[in-house]
């Protein structure tokens, strides 16, 4: 019996033990990057905004990226208005932008109207390289210098650090915020200092021309961000991350409406993990092996609440099997190692949002956090289509 409870509780704690190893050391490196220096000044840019009935932001992004400090004929402000039924193009249009109108209903969703942006922009034949910025979201003015510097220095793939613009909303904002700081900026600037691909996130992306035509931008799932990162991973090309620009998004700061976005997050997430994470190990034991392998680490991790939860299970168990056999408490230890290395992550992702200490109150409404998340996979578990995220005057 007693050898028989330390095998179950080594197969349940197994998984927690190797996740909060891999997040540890991501925690460890992931101390400020230096910038390459400035180049590529003659570079000309694409900015792709693809929209669906985002009249309400498209204004306010829009200016944002007329803002940027880059030269105004090296750069054009492309919104994708794809199957709207408001006024998002016209609003476009009258803040400057070109728009690029889409009328398909049978194909819908962001990955779509994206593969139609590219295509356009390709037979246009003015860009050198292609920026992909959300609806809702607002840049840093140094975005493109940033994303020239990088493909002078050889870089075909970048992310930019993905944000939060409205981080001081509600407590849920506050814990998005953190996480995001955890997620992208901790684990980002880790993988770009280890060599690896930091992956896409979605906002912020920026591709070269040249990358485009030969791997062409051809998903359409949930999480075709994702997806992508992982097809230029196991091409061997790497997603550089960008650390000194944001592409900062708008968040809902209550759960109306928002778990249908996060169904799209995490729920495309294990679609992307189930398709991919066989190929992934298949190439990681090949040489030059390392992005693939560090890929299938990263979609092997679930989200921290989820470590949390399992690391939670083993030590109610070790701790109702320690009243038994004392030789238990080994895991119970473990357990404590595991929380200590998950606050460290935690702490250190909110050392890099823009969050006072204030904020680390809002973590003790965590738990529900995660029970919400899991009942918004379970609701929508049946959707595996795009489906608009609701702004709250919706």
């Amino acid at each position: 019996m007693q050898a028989a409870l330390h095998v179950l509780l080594f197969l349940l704690a197994l998984p927690p033990i190797l996740a909060c190893a891999y997040i540890a050391l991501l925690t460890l490196l992931s101390a400020r990057l230096r910038p390459p220096p400035p180049g590529g000044q003659q570079l000309r840019f694409d900015i792709l905004v693809p929209a669906h009935d985002e009249e309400q932001v498209i204004a306010r992004t829009v200016a944002s990226l007329r803002k940027l400090e880059w030269p105004a004929e090296q750069y054009r402000i492309v919104v994708i208005a794809d199957n709207c039924t408001d006024q998002t193009a016209s609003v476009a249009r009258e803040h400057g932008a070109t728009v690029f109108e889409r009328h398909d209903a049978s194909r819908r969703g962001k990955g779509y109207a994206l593969q139609f942006g590219m295509s356009r922009s390709a037979m246009d034949g003015f860009a050198d390289a292609v920026v992909v910025i959300d609806a809702d979201t607002v840049t840093t003015p140094n975005l493109l210098a940033a994303f020239a510097s990088r493909i002078a220095d050889g870089a075909s793939a970048m992310q930019a650090n993905y944000g939060v613009l409205n981080p001081n909303d509600s407590w849920r904002t506050r814990t998005i915020t953190i996480a995001y700081g955890a997620f992208h900026a901790v684990r980002s600037r880790a993988r770009e200092r280890l060599g690896v691909s930091c992956g896409l996130r979605g906002n912020g992306m920026g591709f070269t021309r040249e990358l485009l035509n030969r791997l062409p931008f051809t998903l359409q799932s949930m999480a075709e961000d994702l997806e992508y990162g992982i097809v230029l991973g196991l091409e061997g090309v790497r997603v550089h991350y960008v650390d000194e620009a944001e592409a900062n998004a708008e968040l809902l700061p209550s759960a109306a409406g928002s778990d249908t976005q996060r169904h799209r997050w995490e729920g495309g997430r294990f679609a992307v993990a189930r398709a991919y994470t066989g190929r992934l190990l298949a190439r990681a034991v090949k040489p030059r092996g390392a992005l693939a392998s560090d890929l299938a680490l990263d979609l092997l991790t679930p989200p921290l609440g989820y470590i949390g939860l399992q690391v939670m299970l083993v030590a109610v168990l070790a701790t109702l099997a320690s009243i038994w056999q004392p030789a238990f408490l080994a895991w119970l230890w473990a357990c404590v190692a595991m929380i200590l290395v998950l606050a460290a992550h935690i702490l250190r992702g909110w050392q890099l949002c823009p969050l006072g200490p204030s904020a680390l109150l809002d973590l003790t409404r965590a738990p529900f956090f995660v029970l919400w998340k899991l009942g918004a996979l379970f609701r929508h578990r049946r959707n595996k289509a795009w489906v608009k995220t609701r702004r709250l005057d919706e």
